[in-house]
């Protein structure tokens, strides 16, 4: 079986003006990493962006969805919005996206640094 997934290999291309981009296989599905920071993650071959209570309502503006999955019957919300459709058919349009999910990394990376042990 192979870990070959084209959808994945294809945002390379979609994000070709935010590089470096690479993906990691994770939980069934694909982290998307630019300069080391998680900031979007691909589940069901459906892209999925970081977001935080910055950048949300740009997200619910553009009529993504955030993702969503179920546990032992619960609904768990992650910080993560499916991808607006159009940076698949605009290079600077997927730049725009994935510098706001790379700030919301940034800004969540941060908060994580800082929090007490």
């Amino acid at each position: 079986m192979s870990n070959r997934n084209e959808f994945v290999e294809h945002l390379s291309e979609v994000f070709r003006l935010l590089v470096p981009i690479r993906s990691r296989r994770m939980f069934g599905g694909y982290g998307i990493y630019h300069n080391e920071l998680m900031i979007g993650l691909v589940a069901d071959n459906i892209l999925y962006l970081k977001t935080d209570a910055v950048s949300a309502p740009e997200f619910t503006e553009a009529g993504c969805s955030p993702f969503e999955y179920t546990k032992n019957g619960v609904t768990m919300k992650m910080s993560y919005s499916s991808a607006p459709i159009e940076i698949f058919d605009d290079p600077e349009t997927a730049r725009k996206w994935g510098i706001r999910a790379y700030e919301a990394a940034l800004r969540s990376s941060s908060r994580t640094a800082k929090r007490p042990k």
